[in-house]
């Protein structure tokens, strides 16, 4: 793995952000740790929470937070957004030349962004992480591999773990990209879009902890009874009819780029 060179990233410039529900117990050490990360590794850098509609105590921690750290914004919604909501105003309200973003339960650790950085080499876009082993219980983890497979699949996906919410991006991405998903599949989009518009990707392995606070929201029986519509739903726009192609043709075209985008142009290492 590429090491760190200490001159070169410390102009590198990052914003790390949380999307956060009912993850009171979590997100104060997650934040805390993540400003102490990125001051390892830059002089310019902010993180940034998306309060989701918390029920818990996960705004009132987030206020203190914010009270103590200046380098911290928090983007409080006293209404769910979703996954896709929070992402996509993480995404937007992001500063910085590189993104991170990964959950606000702390099933990642955050100081795992050093592994991230040094794959953020000319020519790469996104790194992603992958993880190593999941810790989760066996029911979540057989869904996991089910649902990787079924996806990976459908949509042609050439990442090894495409459901690892751990990643780097180039924020300049975003000026070609429009994100619609409200739900978790934003991660399925967000995916293919890089990959359809020809985006670089490294990849890194990364650990993934047991949850010790709070439940997933993905993985309960009302949410997995919605998913394989969304699925189809989401395959049927991007695989079949390729409804995002044109707009990304004629965004890269617009920023000098050739506009024939196709999978032969994608790198992975």
């Amino acid at each position: 793995m590429t090491t760190i060179n200490p001159i070169e990233h410390k102009r590198s410039s990052i914003t790390a952000f949380f999307p956060a529900y009912n993850d009171g117990g979590t997100i104060g050490s997650l934040v805390v740790t993540t400003l102490h990360t990125l001051a390892e590794l830059t002089d310019d850098y902010e993180v940034i929470v998306v309060e989701n509609g918390s029920t818990d105590y996960t705004v009132e921690v987030l206020h203190e937070l914010a009270a103590q750290y200046d380098r911290l914004r928090v983007l409080t919604h006293r209404h769910s957004l979703g996954y896709g909501g929070a992402l996509r105003v993480g995404f937007a309200s992001a500063t910085k030349d590189l993104v991170f973003y990964t959950d606000g339960d702390a099933q990642y650790d955050p100081r795992e962004i050093k592994l991230l950085l040094p794959e953020m080499q000319p020519g790469v876009d996104v790194v992603n992480g992958y993880k190593i082993s999941r810790s989760d219980p066996l029911h979540r983890i057989l869904i996991g591999r089910l649902y990787h497979h079924v996806v990976k699949l459908a949509f042609g996906f050439k990442l090894r773990d495409v459901d690892c919410d751990f990643r780097l991006i180039r924020r300049h991405v975003f000026d070609v990209l429009e994100l619609e998903s409200p739900d978790g599949t934003i991660c399925l989009e967000l995916v293919k879009k890089l990959q359809d518009a020809g985006f670089r990707f490294a990849e890194v392995p990364v650990h993934h902890y047991h949850r010790t606070y709070g439940t997933s929201q993905f993985f309960n029986f009302r949410r997995l009874r919605r998913i394989p519509p969304q699925l189809i739903k989401l395959w049927w726009k991007m695989v079949v009819l390729r409804t995002h192609m044109p707009a990304i043709r004629a965004r890269l075209a617009a920023r000098g780029r050739h506009a024939g985008v196709s999978d032969t142009h994608i790198s992975y290492s």
